[in-house]
């Protein structure tokens, strides 16, 4: 039997912070809300609530900060995203949350790398990710996180922008792997998958429901 896991947030990334956020707030018509920084990895956020315990993150390289001990998360120092990103801000991936997080990573059929311990101000964390920071899948498959216990959910702390998260899109070359990833737990139901063409790179969209209507994040 699989371990229950959730959608938990987006991640939008970008070269500089403030790109970023004008990126989604040009899309979506509405304002981010600063978030902080993350000393281990070296990076700072921005967010905007999605309704309920959900969000989208705006995150990059701190430029302030030291270059961290080991690699950044979100595939963040892998080249190919450099560039990727210099071109224009991009949504990398997706991030499941479980009450477990140990549970799930051992149900994982996948590497999902070793739970890590994370802290921004008041609100802490583990997140799971692979050891050398990478995306898994080309950000389609989520690295999971636990909140921590008493903490409130980051999403709740947020005004209502009026964001709802109607659908996940995947594109991917081998869609039934990425599907037998998510099976273990209990994720197959949030992301639609669709097979690319030859040659086609694997892509991540997200439709949601704004005020001035559906809009598109990719």
């Amino acid at each position: 039997m699989g371990v229950h896991a959730e959608f938990d947030h987006l991640v939008v990334a970008a070269d500089t912070l403030e790109r970023g956020t004008a990126h989604v707030e040009r899309c979506l018509g509405v304002r981010c809300v600063p978030g902080g920084r993350h000393p281990k990895l070296s990076t700072h956020n921005t967010l905007v609530a999605l309704g309920g315990d959900r969000y989208i993150e705006v995150i990059a390289i701190d430029p302030r900060a030291e270059t961290p001990a080991t690699p950044r998360w979100f595939g963040l120092d892998d080249p190919a995203v450099h560039a990727a990103l210099r071109e224009r801000p991009r949504l990398l991936t997706w991030v499941a949350r479980s009450d477990d997080l140990d549970a799930a990573a051992t149900a994982c059929v996948h590497d999902p790398g070793p739970p890590r311990p994370m802290q921004r101000g008041e609100l802490h964390w583990r997140i799971a990710f692979p050891d050398d920071g990478a995306l898994i899948e080309d950000g389609l498959v989520p690295p999971l996180i636990e909140w921590g216990r008493g903490v409130c959910h980051p999403a709740q702390r947020l005004p209502d922008a009026g964001l709802r998260l109607r659908s996940l899109h995947g594109v991917h070359p081998d869609p039934a792997r990425v599907r037998e990833q998510l099976a273990p737990l209990s994720l197959t139901g949030v992301l639609a998958l669709e097979a690319g063409c030859a040659g086609e790179p694997a892509r991540l969209q997200a439709e949601i429901e704004t005020p001035e209507g559906l809009r598109w994040l990719d």
